[in-house]
């Protein structure tokens, strides 16, 4: 009898939580869309994202064992020239796996802003300029580079073996036979470095080549864990798609209008779309340059670092068939709109990421708005933006107030949700 009691109470709490869910999706919504609008902002939720796409080119990065050595790598410092920098430096496990730094800082200090891991597993180009086009590969570049890592491959390969190699041979099998390496060489680095490395068999080459690779496959697999979590706005766009009123109230009044701004007049949308807020493409802002006289080029010097990259999709150390290259076998590398041109950034969690742009040039949202309000032109190539009186095939000017500004920074403050990562 006393189960009864308790089942019909149970039965009887479960229709009337049924019944008030029922209510708060049949009340009127505070905010009202077109048919258009809801469906936009339904494209913009991040579970819409879906599995992440496999990387044909890294066999191994749903291996668990090559997840489990590419954190012990990630985090290993010994991994840089001077033994004080690892990948986590910049992109640090504590934060937004980026540094706050106008630039990044490694051994020494870059010229770029340092992008967050978080979504390259669907970003089919990485790097502010695009010149890589996998996650391994834009792992193996830091580690050569003199103002980050700036290490050398052999250096680095002759570390994995020597600390790691039980755990390499457990995600990638047995180890290459290289015989007796000098202590440092490299096609790249130094000209010791590079003299050493022309003195060796291309087997040699080969093999070292080899781990090199898999070393940016193990770290790829280890980052592909690393992931957004949901934020207010994708529990305000669940809410209005599925017209709930209460969850409406994720955002205030404040931020929806910012919203409707970032929809609209602002044009954020057109290259802040998707459920990682980006389109993945490059373009022109007209952002302006931190040497004048020395304007970074961006995507158009990209495309040719990648074409020639022994480490992308068509390369000898992709895991990849010619025909899943597809992104790399029709760019056009004579494109004169990705002069100046670099990778649209995830809105995601952007309100935690100051400064903004590819070096940081603005230090808080605002600018960043002030500058798209004001549609400067370019100090190299040719802005994609419509500047007031000026006739343009794909674009409207961007005319936003001061109010409109203030509403808009409010309501990016919206995209951040948690970063999830591995424990």
């Amino acid at each position: 009898m006393k189960k009864r009691v308790i089942w019909a109470f149970a039965a009887v709490a479960a229709f009337t939580v049924s019944v008030f869910a029922a209510q708060e999706l049949s009340a009127p919504l505070r905010d009202k869309w077109t048919v258009q609008e809801v469906a936009t902002l339904a494209s913009m939720r991040l579970k819409v994202a879906g599995v992440r796409p496999a990387d044909f080119s890294n066999a191994y990065e749903q291996k668990t064992e090559a997840a489990t050595l590419g954190r012990a790598l990630f985090n290993d410092t010994r991994l840089s020239k001077n033994g004080q920098v690892s990948c986590a430096s910049c992109h640090s496990a504590a934060g937004q796996f980026e540094d706050g730094r106008q630039f990044g800082q490694g051994v020494g200090t870059g010229k770029r802003r340092t992008m967050p891991v978080m979504g390259a597993a669907h970003s089919p180009f990485l790097f502010w300029d695009g010149r890589k086009d996998s996650a391994w590969s834009q792992a193996l570049g830091p580690l050569e580079d003199p103002a980050e890592h700036g290490g050398n491959r052999v250096a680095f390969v002759k570390l994995v073996l020597g600390h790691y190699k039980s755990q390499y041979q457990a995600a990638f099998g047995p180890v290459p036979v290289l015989g007796q390496l000098p202590e440092n060489a490299s096609p790249n680095g130094s000209d010791a470095e590079r003299a050493a490395w022309a003195a060796l068999s291309a087997t040699t080459h080969d093999g070292v080549n080899r781990v090199f690779a898999n070393m940016g496959k193990a770290i790829a697999a280890y980052e592909r864990n690393i992931v957004y979590g949901e934020s207010r706005f994708d529990e305000y766009a669940e809410a209005t798609v599925r017209g709930d009123a209460r969850g409406q109230e994720s955002l205030t009044l404040q931020e929806v209008r910012g919203l409707r701004t970032f929809l609209n007049k602002g044009q954020c949308v057109t290259c802040h779309n998707g459920p990682l807020l980006t389109d993945h493409a490059f373009h022109n802002t007209g952002v302006p340059p931190v040497d004048p006289k020395n304007p970074d080029r961006g995507r158009i010097d990209g495309l040719k670092q990648l074409l020639k990259d022994e480490f992308n999709c068509l390369g000898p150390y992709s895991d990849a068939k010619p025909e899943q290259c597809g992104e790399l076998q029709f760019l056009n590398t004579n494109d004169a709109g990705q002069l100046g041109a670099f990778r649209t950034p995830s809105l995601r969690n952007v309100a935690a990421r100051a400064p903004y742009m590819h070096a940081g040039q603005f230090a808080s949202l605002d600018q960043v708005l002030q500058h798209y309000a004001a549609s400067p032109k370019a100090a190299i190539g040719h802005s994609e933006l419509a500047r007031p009186g000026e006739k343009h095939a794909e674009r409207q000017t961007i005319r936003l107030s001061a109010a409109d500004i203030q509403d808009l920074a409010a309501f990016l403050h919206a995209f951040t949700g948690p970063v999830v990562q591995p424990k």
